[in-house]
């Protein structure tokens, strides 16, 4: 596509990248205010930060409707790249971190933890995403993952008096620093063959057949499988995601997952191209096709023997990022039309539905006695119908059961790679589809407890308007994007056809 290209520093350029800065100069205010705030005056700061969620939202929108974003703006010597495909992921992140927010401050006030620097951290986390998604070199995708992982990493210790939370977050930072060696590595290796690390100009001087090239991609490929939490690459995901607080696990699951494709989309399909996948070349879409397929069997088949509520729903991540790679796939071997749309439809759908998910266990749990065990929901139906009918909602848009989001969310990336050329992604499909109806069992475990089992023990969930918010929104959308995805797929569709510069 043909894209505008601005050289010098004018105030534009601020204006293309003001959903980046209103999210870091919200966080420097909200550091300033908690160094004077004190006891209840820290309620405010969950308000503050959830309204920098809402102008930087208002900033993404705007710039979506500029015209300059339909062809796609390079900033800062091409540095950035604002087209409506980094807006469209910038909306997703902002929800998933505005309702992270809705969910963390009664929580965090309940537990002893609510500290100023914990709302200023998921505000840098987020505009580390915007930086990943719009970034067109490696410089900047190197930028966006640190900015949005070393705030994560913290996060992740954010309960400084329990061992399990600390050793959650020491496993996420040591699998984290050794990925991001390896990724540093891989980039290292693809400059080196092509003496660019724009992504545009190692589009065009890429030399595939380079052994030191093709090393780099696939280093490449390790690096985002550990962001991603793609198997074999998954080891430290269950452990951090039951160790940190119910919140950031959320936080984890969506905005993290979503920012690591955002950055896979824009660096595979931008600086390496499309991919032919049949196993004779083993190039980065015949990797990512097995990948896919052993990331959706490990994830499912690990969460068919998990009690621990988070740490299932930590393995149906895994497998969630197996059901993505498809179309990442797809994507790269001529099904671009449909798949890019499909992908950035099913991130969302999983945005609103993960957070909505670990906000029911966030407003379950209460101090010393959160509802970690599948045994532990048992009778909630009896005792609190609106909240056990939720959670359903959330769990079957999870296992894509119609008419929630999930549901289309599967169906558009499985139908993308159906329309793949001479069925090269039919056995992925296959594959995929196996395993959907086997999570389908551990799925409704928790809605066999909540249902069909007498209560054990009475709940004391948090009183907290916040959280009924976050909940409210989620489940609304969740149910909208499945009884009206048109609307939604028609958005994601204009916004990457039109938006995405340099695919």
């Amino acid at each position: 596509m043909e894209t505008s290209i601005s050289t010098a520093l004018d105030a534009s350029q601020f204006f293309f990248t003001s959903p980046i800065l209103v999210l870091a100069l919200g966080g420097i205010i909200v550091l300033l205010l908690d160094a004077y705030a004190s006891g209840a005056g820290r309620r405010w700061l969950m308000w503050v930060s959830a309204g920098t969620c809402v102008l930087t939202l208002l900033s993404a929108v705007l710039v979506f409707r500029d015209p300059a974003t339909t062809a796609g703006r390079e900033l800062f010597d091409g540095m950035l790249v604002a087209d409506r495909f980094a807006l469209f992921l910038t909306m997703a992140f902002v929800a998933a971190a505005f309702l992270t927010l809705l969910l963390s401050g009664d929580f965090l006030r309940e537990h002893g933890v609510e500290y100023g620097e914990y709302y200023s951290l998921v505000l840098f986390a987020t505009s580390g995403m915007v930086i990943l998604a719009m970034a067109g070199d490696l410089v900047t995708v190197f930028l966006g993952i640190e900015t949005m992982s070393l705030a994560v990493y913290v996060l992740t210790g954010s309960f400084r008096n329990s061992v399990r939370s600390s050793e959650a977050a020491l496993k996420y930072f040591l699998t984290g620093a050794f990925a991001s060696a390896i990724l540093l590595y891989g980039m290292a290796l693809v400059y080196g063959t092509t003496g660019t690390t724009n992504l545009k100009a190692i589009s065009e001087a890429a030399k595939a057949t380079e052994p030191v090239f093709l090393t780099g991609e696939f280093l490449l490929i390790a690096a985002f499988g550990f962001k991603l939490a793609a198997a074999p690459f998954h080891m430290w995901a269950p452990d951090a995601y039951e160790g940190a607080p119910t919140p950031v696990t959320a936080f984890m699951a969506a905005g993290v997952k979503a920012a690591g494709f955002a950055g896979i989309l824009r660096l595979f399909l931008t600086a390496f191209g499309g991919d032919v996948l049949p196993f004779g070349n083993m190039g980065w879409g015949s990797i990512l096709g097995i990948l896919a397929a052993i990331t959706m069997t490990v994830g499912n088949l690990a969460a068919l023997r998990q009690e621990n509520v988070k740490r299932l729903l930590a393995y149906s991540s895994i497998s969630h990022a197996g059901y993505l790679l498809i179309g990442v796939v797809a994507s790269g071997i001529g099904a671009e039309e449909t798949a890019r749309p499909a992908m950035l439809f099913y991130l969302l759908a999983y945005t609103f539905t993960t957070v909505g998910t670990f906000g029911v266990i966030a407003w379950l749990g209460s101090k010393g006695d959160e509802r970690l065990l599948v045994d532990d929901w048992s009778g909630l139906a009896t005792r609190h119908p609106a909240a056990a009918l939720v959670m359903t909602i959330f769990l079957l848009s999870l296992a894509g059961m119609p008419p929630t989001a999930g549901f289309f969310g599967k169906f558009y990336v499985f139908r993308a790679a159906m329309q793949v050329y001479d069925g090269q992604l039919l056995w992925l499909v296959i594959v995929a589809v196996l395993n959907s109806i086997v999570s389908v069992y551990y799925y409704l475990k928790i809605v066999m407890a909540m249902y069909f089992r007498e209560p054990t023990r009475e709940p004391r969930p948090l009183q907290s308007p916040a959280v009924t918010i976050a909940l409210a929104l989620a489940a609304l959308f969740v149910l909208e994007m499945g009884l009206l995805p048109g609307f939604w797929l028609d958005l994601a569709t204009s916004s990457v056809m039109s938006g995405m510069a340099g695919l």
